[in-house]
C-alpha cells in the first residue's frame, strides 16, 4: 500500500502540463531612440546599474527619500498587497498535495439487565482513532498546476507593481524638492523686484513732490510696487503648499534644514543618467515586468481552462484502530483501512468548459495587448525625456543670456531716467523684462533638473529595485 501510495503521489506531481507554449511577445518599439536635431548623441553602452544615491546626490534629498522608504503609505499599502499575493499562491500551491487529518474519540454505550431479580446495566466503552487523506485531486492533466504557475506569476506581478510605485515616489519626492528650491528662487526674486519698486516710488513721489515727474509716473511705479506685493504673496502659498506636498510623499513631517535654499543650490546635485542605446533597457522597468507575468498568468490560466475538460481523479484513504479497551487500541486486531478514488467528468455542461477555454484565450490577448502597450508608453516616456534633454542645455544658455541683456537694459534704463534723459515707462518697461526673465530663466532650470528626475524614473535604472531582499524569487525558490 506504501509503494501505491508513493506512485500515486509521483504521477499526480508528475501531471502533464496544457499550458501553451510561452513566447515571449517582440517589444513592439524601433531597436533604438530616435535621432535628430532635438536628440543628444547617445553612448553604445547599456544603461548602468545605479541606485537613487548616485542620481540624487544632495545629502538633504537622500534623507527625505530614505525616511519615505519606511513612512510612505503608498509603499506600506504595497507591501501589504506582497505579502497576500504571495499567502495567495502559497495557498493554491498547498492544493498540489494531498491533505492529511486524524482524528480521534470515545463512545459510551450500556443497556439495562432484568435476567434476576436485582436489575444491572452493562456499560461499554469504544476508542477509536484514525488518520486519512481527504479529497486529494490527481493533477493527471496539471490543472492545479497550471492554477498555481497563475498565481506565482500574479505574485510576481504584484511585486514587480510595489517597485513601481517605489520608483515613482523616489521621483516624485526629487520633483517636489526641486520645486520647492524653484519657488523659493522664484520669492527671492520677487523680494528683490518688491525692493526695487519701493526704491522707485520713493524716487518718483520725490519728483513729483519736485515737479519733475508727472503723477502718472508715480502711479506706474506703485502698480510694479503693488504686482511684486502680490507675487510675494502667492510664492509664500507655493512654498507652504510644497512642503504639504512633501510631508504627504514622505509619510512624516520633515526639518526644514532639509530643504534647500534657492534652485541655484539644488539643481546642481542631481546627476546626469545616460540613456543606452540599446531599447530593450525598457524591459526591466517595473511597470513592463509586471504586464509580462500578468500576461504569463494568463497563459497558465488558458492550461487549466483546458485541464478542467478532462476527467478529475480524487483519492481518498483512510488508516484507523478501533478497540473496546483503551489499553488494545493500538494492538494488531484493532487495525482497519479504507482507500478509494473518484472519477468525475461533467457529460453535459451546455458548453461552459469550451467557452471557458476561450475566455482564457481572449483574456491572454488582452493582456498581450497590455504588455505591448506598456513597452509602447515606456519608449514614448523616455524619447520624449530625451528630446528635452537634447534641447534644454540650449535653451537654457539663450534664456541666461536673455536675462543678462534684461538686467543691463535695465540698469541703463534706469541710470538714463534718473539723469532725467528718458522716460520713466521705459525703466518700468525694463523693470518688468527683467522680472520676467529672471522668472523664465528659474522655471527653465527647473526644467532641465527635473528632466535628470525623468530619465531615472522613465528608464527605471535603480538598481535597488531588482536587488530587494524579500522579493519573489525569494520566497518561491526561484535564482
Amino acid at each position: 500500500m506504501r509503494r501505491t501510495a508513493l506512485f500515486l503521489a509521483a504521477t499526480a506531481l508528475a501531471g502533464c502540463s496544457m499550458d501553451p507554449k510561452y513566447v515571449q511577445p517582440a517589444a513592439p518599439v524601433p531597436p533604438s531612440w530616435p535621432v535628430g536635431d532635438a536628440y543628444l548623441a547617445n553612448s553604445e553602452t547599456t544603461l548602468p546599474a545605479v541606485t537613487y544615491r548616485d542620481i540624487f546626490r544632495d545629502a538633504r534629498l537622500q534623507s527625505l527619500i530614505a525616511r519615505a522608504l519606511t513612512e510612505n503609505r503608498d509603499l506600506r499599502l504595497a507591501a501589504a498587497n506582497i505579502r497576500a499575493a504571495r499567502e495567495q499562491y502559497r495557498i493554491q500551491r498547498a492544493e498540489r498535495l494531498p491533505e492529511v487529518s486524524a482524528g480521534a474519540g470515545a463512545t459510551v454505550s450500556g443497556g439495562q439487565s432484568t435476567g434476576s431479580s436485582t436489575a444491572g446495566s452493562d456499560a461499554r466503552t469504544r476508542f477509536t482513532a484514525d488518520a486519512g487523506i481527504t479529497g486529494f485531486e490527481l493533477d493527471l492533466f496539471g490543472r492545479v498546476a497550471s492554477l498555481t504557475r497563475a498565481e506565482q506569476n500574479r505574485y510576481f506581478a504584484t511585486e514587480a507593481g510595489a517597485r513601481a510605485t517605489y520608483l515613482t515616489l523616489v521621483g516624485d519626492i526629487a520633483d517636489a524638492w526641486l520645486n520647492y528650491a524653484a519657488d523659493a528662487s522664484l520669492l527671492k526674486i520677487a523680494q528683490d523686484t518688491a525692493g526695487n519698486a519701493e526704491n522707485s516710488v520713493r524716487l518718483t513721489r520725490a519728483r513729483l513732490q519736485g515737479g519733475i515727474a508727472p503723477r502718472t509716473d508715480l502711479r506706474q511705479a506703485e502698480q510694479v510696487l503693488e504686482g511684486a506685493r502680490a507675487d510675494l504673496a502667492q510664492q509664500r502659498t507655493a512654498l507652504a503648499q510644497d512642503i504639504n506636498a512633501l510631508q504627504l510623499l514622505v509619510g512624516a513631517p520633515i526639518d526644514p534644514a532639509l530643504l534647500p535654499a534657492s534652485l541655484d543650490e539644488a539643481a546642481p546635485t542631481i546627476a546626469e543618467l545616460p540613456a543606452g542605446i540599446d531599447s530593450s533597457v525598457l524591459l526591466r522597468r517595473p511597470d513592463v515586468v509586471q504586464a509580462e507575468y500578468q500576461l504569463r498568468a494568463a497563459n497558465a490560466e488558458i492550461g487549466a481552462a483546458r485541464a478542467a475538460l478532462f476527467p478529475r481523479i480524487s483519492l481518498t484513504g483512510l488508516l484507523g484502530l478501533a478497540s473496546n479497551a483503551l489499553t488494545g487500541l493500538f494492538s494488531g486486531n484493532g487495525f482497519n483501512w479504507s482507500a478509494g478514488a473518484d472519477a468525475n467528468y461533467s457529460i453535459f455542461n451546455a458548453g461552459a468548459g469550451k467557452a471557458n477555454v476561450r475566455l482564457s484565450e481572449a483574456q491572454r490577448e488582452a493582456a498581450v495587448a497590455t504588455y505591448e502597450r506598456a513597452i509602447q508608453s515606456a519608449f514614448r516616456e523616455v524619447a520624449d525625456a530625451l528630446a528635452r534633454r537634447g534641447t534644454i542645455t540650449e535653451q537654457l544658455r539663450a534664456t541666461q543670456a536673455q536675462t543678462s541683456a534684461a538686467a543691463d537694459t535695465y540698469q541703463l534704463a534706469e541710470a538714463r531716467y534718473r539723469g532725467g534723459i528718458d522716460t520713466f515707462l521705459s525703466s518700468l518697461d525694463a523693470q518688468r523684462s527683467l522680472y520676467s526673465a529672471q522668472r523664465t530663466l528659474v522655471n527653465t532650470r527647473l526644467v532641465q533638473a527635473s528632466n535628470l528626475v525623468t530619465l531615472y524614473r522613465t528608464l527605471g535604472g535603480d538598481s535597488l529595485l531588482r536587488a530587494t531582499p524579500q522579493g519573489p524569487e525569494a520566497a518561491a525558490g526561484q535564482p
